[in-house]
């Protein structure tokens, strides 16, 4: 009962933060121009993505830098669904151009929405659970996952590339102008589009968070930090591998169609070895193991390298280079580590003990 009625008002604390950050998000279009709202709302599909990156990296333990590949093809189901209503009926343009006299057969059932969406969430989950039905069964893990994650980078955007006359080529599918026969463009359509986005992240968020608290959750911390032993205890982690993984894979595919639908265009760029390593970099400055932090990392992060590229269009490189390394040197537990770390020190203080004991970081 002590032990209930001490946490009781940390828990209060924390869900007026989530309200207060809630309330926050959703009261945006009153604040921002119509500018930074969609800015903002690009960035919020990132922590989208970001959410589901640590859920396998840090609450399961699984490296993977190619959920740019699952991100892409999210975006890539909701271009195309964008493209043909743009198109009114006609050949796309890049087809024409290609030499296409006809509308490609695979192409023809995204002129539906609804089978978009659908598609954008089917596609990249079912692309993780058969790589990880391979991967995780053989008991293939750590650096060479990772590789093969990027191997499949490599694959996917080299036959999206090469595959022009269906896919874009490098140019990839844009032109966007109506959605659901509203005009994309007009602020009105924009402003419901960044509320949609803020509440399918809180949706996200909740969910993830339901995950890592549950029984599942706390099997996938077990293999984090020894899968061998969650072996010998009578669990088959490379199901709980494989699962979390689709789920992953699923919300980035949330995350791509949400992405085009504020930016107007997909390419192969976009979802290639650099945007992938980015999304890792995210998690791991905001916070890995934190799911507060992972969202928060895309965000700030992407507002960073915005702000400096418009303040130094020579050298913002640089300047963001020098956030990452400050906060790696002096967060290596990432910002949201920070606020745990204060709050470990308070704890020392008052009970008047060293400080030089390790830091366990709870998940927010």
């Amino acid at each position: 009962m002590l032990t209930m009625r001490k946490r009781s008002p940390q828990r209060l604390w924390l869900l007026a933060c989530y309200v207060a950050a809630a309330a926050a998000l959703f009261s945006a279009p009153l604040y921002l121009s119509d500018f930074r709202l969609n800015l903002l709302a690009k960035f919020l599909a990132f922590a989208i993505v970001a959410l589901g990156l640590d859920l396998i990296w840090g609450y399961t333990g699984i490296l993977s830098l190619g959920h740019g590949i699952f991100f892409g093809l999210g975006a890539y189901a909701m271009a195309m669904y964008l493209k043909l209503e743009a198109s009114g009926g006609k050949l796309p343009d890049f087809m024409g151009w290609s030499g296409l006299n006809e509308l490609p057969i695979f192409w023809k059932p995204f002129e539906s929405f609804g089978f978009a969406v659908l598609m954008g969430i089917l596609i990249p989950a079912a692309l993780a659970l058969f790589l990880g039905f391979f991967t995780f069964r053989n008991r293939i893990r750590g650096v060479y996952f990772t590789i093969l994650t990027q191997a499949l980078v490599i694959i996917t955007t080299t036959l999206l590339v090469g595959q022009q006359a269906y896919t874009g080529g490098t140019n990839g599918v844009t032109g966007f102008s109506k959605l659901l026969g509203e005009p994309i463009a007009s602020p009105d359509t924009k402003r419901m589009l960044y509320g949609v986005t803020a509440a399918v992240l809180v949706a996200v968020f909740i969910l993830c968070r339901y995950v890592v608290k549950s029984r599942f959750g706390k099997v996938l911390r077990a293999i984090r930090d020894g899968e061998n032993r969650v072996r010998f205890i009578g669990y088959n982690p490379a199901v709980y591998q494989m699962v979390v993984f689709t789920m992953s894979a699923a919300i980035a595919g949330i995350a791509g169609m949400l992405f085009v639908l504020h930016v107007g265009i997909i390419s192969p760029s976009m979802m290639g070895i650099v945007p992938s390593i980015e999304m890792v970099l995210w998690v791991a400055i905001g916070g890995r193991g934190t799911l507060i932090g992972a969202a928060l990392g895309a965000v700030l992060m992407n507002w960073a390298k915005s702000e400096f590229s418009t303040t130094y269009p020579q050298g913002w490189t640089y300047f963001l280079g020098g956030v990452f390394i400050l906060v790696v040197v002096f967060l290596p537990n990432g910002v949201a580590g920070l606020a745990a770390k204060l709050k470990f020190r308070k704890k020392k203080e008052e009970r008047g003990e060293p400080e030089h004991e390790r830091v366990e970081y709870p998940a927010m």
